[in-house]
């Protein structure tokens, strides 16, 4: 007896949308309910009142601040080389992304360990500087990888002809190489700024737990049982991360549409 059983696709669908509803919706509704609800049950709007208070939002700039250079520092390391990657000439480039993308292969707490006792055993006082290196270290592959990617899809027609055109290497770099690659940067600068942002483990470990930053602050609320605080300021860093996504798709759009700056 021959079985006749054929699945169609919306059938192979139904077992990442029970994924996606238990993992990815039911949590954000949680957050959602529990951000604009007291301690009594009620609705309130007060949890977003703590982080303009006590200190919060000050931890808040700083994690901001510290993002930013670090995002910054990615991009002073990240660009050149994606761009050096992106040469075929050096016939090299999958032996170098392999070596950035293999330290990612490890835990990257592990790693974060391993760049510490590095420190101590230079004499590297914990701090600041330590924090914003592990992140470089971590996020560094975030910022090479979609910029890498960027250059590689670069129509080489275009080059050429900024060259038939009379424009100067620097010139056809910046005026040509550059805009178009505008995507991938915008792309490695977000996947690099919100975990920056968002990051606990790094800051605790790398400062001896001298540094708190944004994330540090969220974890502590739900640490102590107070979720709806803890709730509320994952609220705002979702939509931070949203109104972030928003820009880059419509910059990008737009970079895309002009083909260029030119």
């Amino acid at each position: 007896m021959k079985l006749n059983f054929k699945m169609t696709r919306k059938q192979f669908a139904i077992p990442y949308v029970i994924f996606l509803a238990v993992f990815v919706v039911f949590p954000l509704i949680l957050v959602l309910v529990y951000a604009f609800m007291d301690e009594n049950g009620g609705f309130s709007i007060s949890n977003f009142a703590v982080i303009f208070s006590d200190g919060t939002i000050w931890v808040f700039l700083k994690s901001f601040l510290i993002a930013l250079i670090t995002t910054g520092v990615c991009m002073l390391i990240g660009y050149p080389i994606a761009y050096i990657l992106s040469q075929a000439k050096y016939g090299f480039p999958k032996i170098i992304i392999f070596l950035f993308v293999l330290p990612m292969w490890v835990n990257f707490l592990l790693r974060t360990l391993s760049i510490k006792f590095l420190f101590e055993y230079v004499g590297i006082q914990m701090g600041y500087f330590t924090v914003i290196t592990g992140l470089v270290y971590d996020f560094l592959p975030f910022m090479i990888l979609p910029i890498y990617t960027e250059l590689k899809g670069i129509d080489r027609s275009l080059i050429e002809a900024s060259q038939d055109l009379g424009a100067s290497p620097n010139k056809v770099f910046l005026k040509t190489i550059v805009p178009l690659s505008v995507p991938g940067v915008i792309s490695g600068a977000l996947m690099v700024f919100m975990p920056s942002m968002s990051t606990l483990a790094i800051s605790d470990i790398l400062s001896n737990n001298k540094i708190k930053l944004f994330g540090n602050f969220i974890d502590l609320w739900f640490t102590y049982d107070s979720w709806n605080i803890g709730s509320a300021m994952s609220l705002i860093l979702l939509l931070m991360i949203g109104l972030s996504m928003w820009v880059t798709n419509k910059f990008s759009r737009g970079t895309t549409a002009r083909g260029g700056l030119w």
